[in-house]
């Protein structure tokens, strides 16, 4: 029995300690929330939101354990809304018993682990911080104040802690610098709750470091295995063994950091425990170097130095990083020639602790390839100033084609030709950013001969014979530039007045050159798009859209370009003679004064386009004269959709035109949004009607004309177009002795709505007309017009003509029989009579354009008269 019971208080025992595990978390789930929330929020002048938190007794067991997910730390004003911190996990290890601690009690973390943590630093150009966010204290400092650990809150006791798949970014708008680490595992292990005690750390990366738009490091691989002394008492930590890999440089650390009241004091060394001269190629990252295993190398690199003094808000500690090479050579195992006679010795230096006065000297660069030498140095002082102070020279020649064939560097097109420079330049960067170029000093030249570029964006490579640029302090001149692609050449020259400023200062590249051709052949340098093919395999799918790449006009460039070309060809056309200015500024070229010869005659170009817009636009000006009507409306796009029945008309045009509109992304005009006038004199013009659809059916219909005997000589007439359509304003031209009225509009989608008026003389209008008329003997209807409307419509292609030639004939014979009737009604009856039977009764056998239908409504006329002359009585 004894035994029953002692089970029995164990089952129970066990039950209720299960029951505690399971309940205990439930319970303390909203303290630990709230606790969290309500002393960082406290504390900081952020955000603190967090989507849940899992509180275990069995993950840590004996001890408990807290896991907080997708936490997130939002910045206020003056970075509103920007996230300075958000983790995907939290977890945090401790005691059981702080679980039971009061509300104003710290609760003691024993292990900690952050996962999938992205850190957002920003310092604006005022020089805020948006991790600056620590509520400043309200309680006032005494001599006898000390710290308070039973405020409540957490406190450390950490004997380890980990940071998994971490990113930061830090981005320090004052200074021009950036620094990104990413892929960050750091891990730490100890007991940092002894006074003295050995921490092990390990710690790998990838870091980019860029400064002023240089990139310094670039996605360069970071490795540090570190055992560090801890003296709590004295906050000083020593490098006690470790190993620091860049890339595959290796470096070891000797020294100490001590934290301060105010900054830290900082005594540390640090050497490449070898001399071997693949610790240079090591430092390189490896996307660019390659495997570097096979190489053969002679010679040494070495890097050292130190770094000493007390960090605080004004100063930096002095250092002293010093690199050097001598006679060193490298050559990879698969490449045919070797980087020889390597030369490399370069300090960075700070004596005085004050950042301004940071040193870069590269005191010597020397390098050979084959015969050719390549040498350069520079000096920059004050290089972390306002005021950086640069020396550079550099000479030396470079057979291209060397490149790659001494360095595993990737090239989307193989480079040739001779490079020769000879360069020096003097200048501080105020002088640079205020525009006083008088204090800079530049000299020397740069040329490049038998160079050929080729990309798979050109139809045709491009081959640079020779050409050669000299630097002075004020310009680049550019004296020689000669070149050839395809059948194409082209001659420049010209000068670029503020090198620096566009190199230094994101100042506009400003330049004027002169460009001759003999012959140049767009073709030459256009590749026509394939069209897209779908797999007969697979489905076809729905592609991701995209936004399509837009031409662009460079915003950078503020430059003016003359050009004196004997020939240029562009698809079917070919001009001659072109000359002209071209201006490009503030994303808009501007055409000035081109002209040329076309079409057999010339052209004048004046205008602009622009992209500085979310769509580009155009507003230009076209003078021609004397182009040849027929192959000008055929062969220019514009003309032939401004009047397309003008390809049928043989003669020559002068014509003024200014439009605007919108581009398309291929910078092509969209004719949807075209609007403008234009003004067109005719000289000699005759009409071959074969020619066009519209003019060969129109003389179908209307018989009493011959289209291909029209003269359109000296001819002008204005044309307006806007929204897609152009309208013409009514104009005469003369058949004969007919005058032809035209007016109305087309579209650019080709479809019509004109009306052509004829004034044609009756005697046009056919024999029975004519009979009439001479029946009649009165030569006051000899001159009688008669209005012959004709209605286009439907498209240049299918045209649509209506016309009334029975309403003007049938109004044609009621004036006669009016006037026959005026003329005998004071006769006699039987006279009447006999003139108008006389009248309806003659057959003439005379042929004419009249057809049978017209016959019989003149006949069907002159009844109808003859009833209303005689069913009434005589007046």
């Amino acid at each position: 029995m004894k035994l029953k019971k002692v089970l029995k208080i164990i089952g129970i025992t066990l039950v209720t300690l299960l029951v505690l595990l399971f309940v205990t978390p439930i319970i303390f789930k909203g303290k630990i929330e709230q606790l969290i929330k309500d002393n960082i929020n406290k504390n900081l002048n952020a955000k603190l939101e967090f989507a849940e938190t899992d509180i275990s007794l069995i993950r840590n067991f004996p001890g408990a354990s807290v896991k907080i997910i997708n936490l997130n730390l939002v910045n206020y004003a003056p970075f509103l809304g920007d996230t300075l911190v958000s983790v995907k996990e939290v977890n945090l290890k401790m005691s059981l018993t702080e679980l039971f601690n009061g509300a104003d009690e710290p609760m003691k973390i024993d292990f900690f682990a952050i996962d999938g943590a992205r850190v957002n630093v920003k310092v604006n150009k005022d020089g805020q911080a948006n991790y600056d966010i620590a509520k400043a204290s309200t309680e006032p400092e005494t001599e006898t104040t000390t710290e308070d650990t039973s405020s409540g809150g957490f406190s450390l006791q950490v004997k380890g802690y980990e940071l998994t798949n971490c990113f930061v970014d830090y981005n320090d708008a004052s200074t021009g610098m950036e620094v990104v680490i990413d892929s960050l595992n750091h891990f730490g292990s100890g007991d940092l709750s002894l006074e003295t005690s050995e921490f092990d750390t390990k710690t790998n990366a990838r870091v980019s470091f860029v400064m002023d738009s240089t990139k310094y490091l670039n996605n360069n691989s970071i490795a540090l295995d570190a055992v560090l002394g801890v003296d709590l008492k004295n906050n000083k930590y020593s490098f006690l063994d470790n190993k620091l890999l860049v890339n595959k440089l290796e470096l070891v650390f000797d020294g100490f950091v001590q934290l301060l009241d105010e900054g830290q004091q900082i005594d540390l060394t640090f050497e490449t425990p070898s001399s071997d001269f693949k610790n240079f190629l090591a430092l390189i990252p490896e996307a660019y170097s390659k495997n570097i295993e096979g190489v053969q190398t002679k010679g040494t690199f070495s890097v050292k130095g130190m770094v000493k003094g007390v960090m605080d808000e004004e100063h930096i500690p002095t250092f002293a990083i010093e690199m050097l090479s001598e006679d060193a050579m490298f050559k990879y195992p698969d490449l045919p020639k070797a980087v020889e006679d390597i030369y490399l010795t370069a300090h960075i230096n700070n004596t005085t602790g004050i950042l301004a006065d940071t040193e870069v000297n590269l005191e010597k660069l020397n390098l050979r390839i084959d015969q050719d030498v390549f040498k350069a140095n520079a000096l920059v002082t004050q290089a972390l100033s306002d005021n950086a102070i640069v020396k550079a020279n550099l000479d030396g020649r470079m057979n291209l084609a060397n490149l790659n064939k001494a360095y595993p560097v990737d090239l989307d097109i193989p480079l040739s030709g001779i490079l020769d420079a000879n360069l020096a330049t003097a200048f501080d960067m105020q002088s640079i950013e205020k525009e006083q170029y008088q204090n800079t000093k530049n000299s020397g030249s740069i040329a490049l001969s038998g160079f050929t570029y080729s990309s798979d964006a050109m139809a045709k490579p491009l081959t640079i014979n020779k050409t050669a640029l000299t630097f002075t302090n004020t310009a680049v001149n550019l004296n020689e530039f000669d070149a050839k692609s395809g059948s194409t050449d082209i001659q420049a020259k010209g000068s670029i007045s503020n090198f620096l400023g566009y190199m230094f200062n994101d100042e506009l590249l400003k330049g004027n050159f002169d460009i001759t051709s003999n012959n140049f052949d767009l073709s030459d340098f256009m590749v026509a798009e394939e069209p897209a093919t779908e797999s007969k395999t697979e489905e076809k799918t729905t592609p991701e859209s995209s936004e399509p790449t837009s031409i662009k006009i460079p915003d950078f460039l503020d430059a003016t370009v003359t050009v004196n070309a004997k020939k240029v060809k562009y698809d079917n056309l070919t001009l001659t003679n072109t000359k002209g200015k071209l201006v490009i500024r503030d994303e808009t070229a501007t055409l000035d004064g081109v002209s040329a010869n076309l079409l057999g005659g010339t052209i004048s170009v004046d205008g602009s386009a622009s992209t500085k817009g979310s769509t580009p636009t155009f507003d230009m000006g076209l003078g021609i004269n004397s182009f040849t009507i027929g192959e000008a409306f055929e062969e220019l796009q514009l003309l032939k959709s401004l009047a397309p029945i003008a390809k049928a008309i043989e003669g020559t045009l002068n014509s003024t035109i200014k439009l605007k509109g919108n581009l398309d992304e291929s910078l092509s005009p969209d004719l949807t949004t075209i609007s403008g006038n234009a003004i067109a004199e005719i000289l000699g013009g005759n009409i071959n009607k074969e020619s066009s659809k519209l003019l060969s059916s129109l003389d179908s219909n209307v018989n009493f004309i011959d289209l291909s005997k029209l003269n359109l000589k000296d001819l002008k007439t204005v044309l307006t177009f806007e929204n897609g359509k152009v309208n013409i304003k009514p104009f005469q031209i003369k058949y004969k002795d007919i005058n032809i009225d035209v007016e109305g509009s087309h579209g650019f989608d080709q479809i019509m709505s004109y009306n052509a008026t004829f004034n044609v003389p009756a005697k046009y209008l056919g024999s029975d007309v004519s009979k009439l008329l001479s029946q009649l003997n009165d030569s006051s209807m000899d001159n009688t017009i008669i209005p012959v409307t004709a209605n286009i419509g439907g498209t240049f292609t299918d045209p649509k003509i209506t016309t009334d030639v029975s309403k003007a004939v049938t109004d044609l014979t009621n004036q006669i029989i009016q006037k026959q009737k005026d003329k005998l009604i004071n006769t006699g009856k039987d006279k009447v009579k006999d003139a108008v039977t006389n009248l309806i009764s003659g057959n003439s056998s005379t042929k004419d354009s009249t057809n049978t239908e017209d016959k019989k409504d003149t006949k069907t006329t002159v009844k109808d008269a003859i009833k209303g002359i005689f069913g009434k009585k005589k007046n």
